[in-house]
């Protein structure tokens, strides 16, 4: 590989994406964003009826090549609004209840954002059975200023009107990543990289590529199975975050240990084709490129398990970003682990050849010499 993996031009983006708000079942103003960068990098694009986009070099070919990230985003929806102008809201997705007090929120109304606060009553004021109250569904509401539910409605805010928190993306310590949304459009900053790095070196691949930003996933990996269903690939290279198992109040030997900076993570576990898995291991190992190890009892919980079981099954393996503090504002995700997941990608993709077979075993004699082993 000739050129730099993140550079500022590619790095300005990263920002303009994860600062954009793409909620579960509103992802397209993120799509946008991520079509228009990637679009000098490829041959074509589709969208499907729910949002997920698709993007394709080398078009036309029989063997069909996925790499995956999902683009959407965990939030909030209004649910009830009260006679005097205060709003109780449901998750949208993973969202976590217990770091909304005190948060800013951005209102996404058919107008325009709307400002809001996440309000809690003050330490003072908590006494009594009250002192030890915990943020809950039931008692944290968001305030808009409002003194009746009239003036909420003529805001443009009604039941179903999606919440995100307005934080926005730092660079830490020159080192980290850290803002809201990590997961997982910085995944789907990584697929558009190896975009920009095979158009960059003027690779042929022998296979159409598909680079797919899926939507819905926060909510059961929804677009990602239709989008499996759609494109029917015979391979399929997911990306998403994993936790940083090794931060305060997490238990190592439950969660097992990954680290931020150490390399991008790879799961072993059911939906995991093992040929697959063993040849992103040895590509990392022939381009010293550092990773690590994790498993997962049955499931993923990610986009690979969508493509697994789909089509009659597809040979998928996932290549994780360690990330901190997930579901939270201040998600965290080391720079060196963006970039080798980068590389990664981009690598295995230039070993997979036309028609390549994954299957554990062909032959009968195959059969034989396992038997006598």
């Amino acid at each position: 590989m000739t050129k730099e993996i993140i550079n500022k031009h590619s790095e300005k983006f990263l920002f303009e994406y994860l600062n954009n708000a793409s909620p579960t079942g509103f992802e397209s103003s993120g799509q946008k964003l991520w079509l228009k960068y990637i679009d000098k990098y490829i041959n074509e694009w589709e969208i499907d009826n729910y949002g997920s986009v698709y993007a394709v070099i080398n078009p036309g070919q029989p063997y069909k090549v996925v790499i995956e990230a999902h683009a959407d985003e965990i939030s909030w929806f209004v649910n009830y609004i009260t006679d005097d102008g205060f709003i109780y809201v449901i998750r949208n997705g993973g969202s976590d209840h217990m770091i909304a007090p005190s948060k800013r929120v951005n209102i996404h109304t058919k107008n325009g954002i709307v400002k809001g606060v996440f309000g809690f009553p003050a330490i003072h004021i908590r006494n009594g059975k009250e002192a030890n109250y915990a943020p809950s569904l039931e008692n944290i509401t968001v305030d808009v200023g409002a003194t009746s539910k009239e003036e909420v409605l003529n805001m443009g805010i009604h039941v179903g009107t999606v919440l995100t928190f307005e934080d926005e993306l730092i660079k830490l310590n020159g080192k980290y990543y850290c803002g809201r949304a990590l997961d997982n459009r910085m995944g789907g900053f990584c697929i558009a990289e190896v975009a920009r790095l095979l158009h960059e070196n003027k690779v042929k691949l022998p296979y159409s590529l598909y680079i797919v930003n899926a939507v819905q996933e926060e909510v059961g990996l929804r677009g990602a199975e239709m989008i499996a269903r759609n494109i029917q690939p015979d391979v399929a290279i997911v990306t998403d975050v994993t936790h940083d198992t090794c931060t305060p109040m997490i238990t190592t030997k439950a969660e097992g240990e990954v680290k931020c900076g150490k390399g991008p993570s790879l799961t072993y576990g059911p939906s995991v084709q093992n040929n697959l898995l063993q040849l992103i291991i040895n590509t990392a190992t022939d381009k010293d490129i550092p990773f690590q190890r994790e498993a997962a009892s049955r499931t993923t919980g990610t986009d690979t398990d969508a493509f697994a079981y789909s089509n009659k099954g597809t040979p998928s393996a996932l290549i994780s970003i360690p990330l901190r503090y997930m579901h939270t504002t201040v998600e965290m995700a080391h720079v060196d682990d963006v970039e080798n997941v980068i590389r990664l990608i981009y690598e295995t993709l230039l070993k997979i050849q036309n028609n390549h077979s994954f299957k554990y075993f062909t032959t009968k004699n195959t059969i034989l010499e396992k038997m006598y082993i």
